[in-house]
């Protein structure tokens, strides 16, 4: 299980620090794709195909289904940590996440997510703002 949030910057080639607490976990190759939100999401391999059996059995006539299973995979790379335990994010999904300098990792149970300090900022001020209604939908889900 993933958790924890570690602030870590990004170089000018793209390179950034996996948290150790998340090395182990993730194994010597995952999978790092568009999140939602404008962050990154980072799967283990068996957490990948797991995932990746549930949208292949979406179906074609859906045009939402076919859209986000686009979405997902055309942004998804596999990644391999380097000695010092960091990955090269690929411009495509930099992009994407409007990822400059400043990077933030949180753990979220069954995946990573790589956020811009930035964007982690602003989403954080946005969802201070609506804990209140997310903690009643938890309790209409029995949460």
């Amino acid at each position: 299980m993933f958790i924890g949030e570690y602030f870590h910057t990004i170089d000018a080639k793209g390179r950034v620090i996996i948290p150790s607490k998340f090395r182990e976990a993730l194994g010597e190759k995952f999978i790092i794709t568009k999140g939602l939100d404008h962050c990154l999401f980072v799967y283990p391999q068996d957490e990948w195909k797991s995932i990746e059996k549930k949208l292949r059995e979406l179906p074609l006539t859906s045009k939402d289904a076919r859209a986000f299973v686009r979405f997902f995979f055309s942004g998804a790379t596999e990644c391999e940590l380097d000695k010092q335990g960091r990955i090269i994010i690929p411009p495509n999904l930099r992009i994407h996440g409007k990822m400059d300098k400043e990077i933030v990792s949180i753990g979220v149970s069954t995946r990573v997510e790589i956020w811009s300090g930035e964007q982690w900022q602003i989403y954080n001020k946005t969802a201070d703002l609506s804990y209140d209604d997310i903690a009643e939908k938890m309790v209409e889900l029995g949460i």
